[in-house]
Parts: C-alpha cells; structure tokens; sequence
C-alpha cells in the first residue's frame, strides 16, 4: 500500500518512517502543501534503482555503438529495410537447416 505522509507528520515521525521503509521495503512519499515533494526509501532499494539506471544506460550505450558501427561500415549506401534482412536472414537459415539433412 502506498504510504504519503505531509511533512510535518515526517518531521515528528521521521525514524519511525526511516524503520518502515527499511522493514517494509516500501518507498514514503512526503507531501508539502499536498503535492509530492520528496520519497524516504531503503538504501536497499536506492542502489537497486541505480543499478537498473545504469543498466539502462549500458544498453543505451551498446545500442549508439552498434548504430554508429553499422553507419560506418555502410558508408554512404542506405540500411536496407528491415523486411529484406529478416527475409534474407529467414533464406540463409533454411539453406543452412537443409544442408544439414
């Protein structure tokens, strides 16, 4: 269940919310004014999200260098549509697939 907590209620409260998001696993969102302005979380729980953060952005890396790889090896010709490639891909797996039987 969702915890929200005004910040006055997190002032007087605070390590009784520190222990629940530890123990609970679950983030507290504080509000002031009734709007969201901070979140009390488990340091647990703020390395794995910086941990999915950099994966991401590895991905996003990878995904730079195989489109800055793929540009360099294309020189000035066009990408061929994705359609012919998988087609073409489809054609050199069932010649491979035959030759095997």
């Amino acid at each position: 269940m969702r915890c929200v907590v005004s910040a006055t209620e997190a002032r007087i409260r605070f390590g009784e919310l520190m222990r629940q998001a530890v123990e609970g696993q679950e983030p507290i969102i504080v509000e002031r004014g009734g709007k969201s302005h901070v979140v009390v979380l488990s340091v647990a729980e703020y390395e794995r999200l910086l941990k999915g953060q950099r994966q991401q952005e590895d991905w996003k890396e990878l995904v730079d260098q195989a489109r800055a790889q793929i540009r360099a090896e294309l020189g000035d010709r066009e990408l061929p549509p994705s359609r012919e490639i998988l087609q073409q891909i489809r054609e050199e797996r069932d010649a491979q697939l035959l030759a095997l039987h």
